[in-house]
């Protein structure tokens, strides 16, 4: 295999999603997910109604689907803000936060000089 730190990094996510240390997530659900909490770490957190016109991760359908799962497992939850009972904001979860600290040591591990 050549040097490419990207395919190391995707080696080592391979490696521990499939010891189960991380959530099984479909592409649409994983990105989802990413989209969640970049937005809440740019403090610009993702309302349900935003969340669901993003044709370009999936339908409408398909979204609440998978917002429904990452729900389910832990890795988002809803939030209102202040007295507005009508909008939920998407923030990521603690589990959702160790989730990318496990992406985060695979890339550490991904750009480590190799022997």
């Amino acid at each position: 295999m050549s040097n490419h730190i990207y395919l190391r990094f995707l080696t080592l996510l391979q490696t521990i999603e499939g010891k189960g240390e991380l959530p099984d997530l479909d592409l649409d659900a994983k990105k989802l997910l990413e989209t969640i909490a970049v937005r809440h770490a740019q403090g610009k957190p993702l309302t349900v109604t935003e969340a669901m016109a993003m044709a370009h991760i999936a339908s409408p359908a398909t979204v609440h689907r998978k917002l429904d799962m990452l729900r389910e497992i832990g890795m988002i939850d809803t939030q209102f803000e202040g007295t507005n009972r009508r909008t939920k904001f998407l923030v990521p979860t603690p589990q959702a936060n160790q989730y990318f600290q496990a992406h985060s040591k695979a890339m550490s591990q991904a750009m480590a000089p190799t022997a």
